[in-house]
């Protein structure tokens, strides 16, 4: 069998990488416990297990709303990010996102490189600000962070869902990864950070996370153009898959948003009961605005709602009040339920609704932010007004540089590995052409199979 070109590289990529473990030296993981907080240590702990149970969420989420001849390789497109972001995130991931500040805008790669430093002390910048909680190991922080890197590029996945060939996919991931994820989140989290030091408040990923995947999927959803196949078959695949997925997001969120507090203290506390306020306003408010515009309450409709309100809330989630959370959540849930509805009458084929829902809850959540914090619009000062106008310029630049960024990224992959499937891979269905598994095979018929290996007969006599 012929092996091709771009596994040849990925290999080639992990042999270096894991021959240059062979020459980083590891850091002591002692804790000076004068400094470290056990009860802070516990917590973040417990916070980033329940972050990375985000993403198998996800792929639940997602796999369940796709047609039968997808589940496989929807849920593999989040779950495989576990595995390629952690290596990237431990070579050189996390020192472009946190490493020694450059411009206000990037991590110097060589100030963490191989995780080297990182370890159960805590790191001081060469401004003199302490990197990420001043009580808790920098490496348990370099792996709480590590888990929103994971999760943020599996959010677009849901945009080019049905179409997108695996290892384009997976190229595009490493480009955003580097090129978009890294310096947003420098310039949102880290101490010397353009943003941070604009006062702009992303308490847990309302642009970092949310409103970066939302641009990318909707210039993805762009890119790629409509599905070619049939839209008699799309029923979801399984709708017991979306609520689980739902509930396990919800569940992890609580890590999400809770654990960003990068304490067991009091804003942890407020985190997670606004968390949980937001989500289950979001739930109620999508079924009733469902029903009173003629449609049926349905699991659908109370997933989506719950994760629209999860996401609102996290740009704020540790500074507003459980009162300002329960509007926040009731307004942007009609805007993102009215922004699904438009989209599912454009020509823009955002297969799963990721930018009418993340992208547009992250954009409403962060602008809301602006307005709620005590430092923000509603204190009635102009420095209150001032900081509300860096909350709207820090979106717009997110928004602009991630959509450019973001499709230029797939015009190169597309040169040198096509984004999109054959049709007749399309027609078949991804689970079988990109990975040779099935789930629910009566759903492809006898004739389809037929006419795709003819297809890949007639390809590989052509190679």
């Amino acid at each position: 069998m012929k092996v091709k070109k771009k596994w040849v590289v990925m290999m080639t990529a992990m042999v270096i990488v894991s021959l240059a473990g062979l020459f980083a030296s590891e850091p002591s993981f002692d804790c000076d416990f004068s400094k470290i907080s056990a009860a802070d240590v516990a917590w973040l702990i417990t916070a980033t297990i329940f972050v990375l149970m985000m993403t198998p969420g996800l792929s639940f989420f997602y796999g369940g709303m796709v047609g039968a001849k997808n589940v496989i390789s929807t849920m593999l497109q989040s779950f495989i990010a576990m595995g390629l972001i952690s290596v990237l995130w431990v070579a050189f991931g996390f020192s472009l996102a946190f490493g020694d500040d450059i411009g206000g805008v990037i991590g110097n790669p060589l100030t963490f490189l191989m995780f080297q430093g990182v370890g159960g002390d805590t790191y001081t910048t060469p401004t003199g600000a302490v990197l990420g909680g001043a009580t808790i190991p920098l490496a348990l922080y370099a792996l709480f962070q590590m888990k929103f890197a994971i999760i943020t590029p599996s959010l677009i996945t849901g945009s080019f869902a049905e179409r997108v060939r695996f290892s384009a996919y997976m190229f595009f991931m490493m480009f955003f990864f580097v090129v978009i994820y890294c310096p947003l989140a420098h310039m949102t989290w880290h101490p010397d950070g353009l943003f941070m030091k604009w006062g702009v408040i992303d308490f847990a990923g309302g642009i970092v996370v949310h409103a970066s995947s939302g641009v990318a999927a909707l210039a993805g959803a762009i890119f790629l153009g409509r599905r070619k196949t049939s839209t008699r078959n799309r029923e979801p695949a399984n709708i017991p898959f979306v609520l689980l997925g739902a509930a396990l997001l919800w569940l992890g969120w609580f890590g999400f948003n809770g654990g960003s507090s990068l304490h067991a203290d009091g804003q942890a506390v407020k985190a997670f009961l606004n968390t949980n306020t937001a989500s289950a306003t979001a739930m109620m408010t999508w079924i009733f605005f469902d029903c009173i515009r003629g449609r049926k309450p349905s699991a659908m409709g109370a997933a989506v709602g719950c994760v629209v309100g999860l996401v609102a809330i996290t740009p704020s989630a540790g500074y507003v009040t459980v009162g300002q959370s329960i509007f926040i959540s009731f307004v942007i849930t009609i805007i993102c339920n009215i922004a699904v509805y438009w989209r599912s009458h454009s020509r823009i084929d955002d297969a799963l609704d990721v930018f009418p829902t993340h992208g547009m809850g992250g954009i409403c959540g962060t602008v809301l932010t602006g307005i709620f914090i005590q430092e923000g619009l509603i204190a009635g000062s102009w420095d209150g007004f001032v900081i509300f106008l860096y909350h709207l310029l820090a979106v717009a630049i997110v928004i602009v540089y991630t959509f450019v960024m973001s499709y230029a990224g797939y015009w190169l992959i597309d040169r040198v590995i096509p984004m999109r499937v054959s049709v007749e891979s399309e027609r078949v269905g991804l689970d079988i052409s990109q990975h040779d598994e099935h789930y629910g095979l009566a759903h492809v018929g006898d004739r389809e199979l037929a006419e795709y290996e003819e297809h890949i007969r007639q390809k590989n006599g052509e190679e």
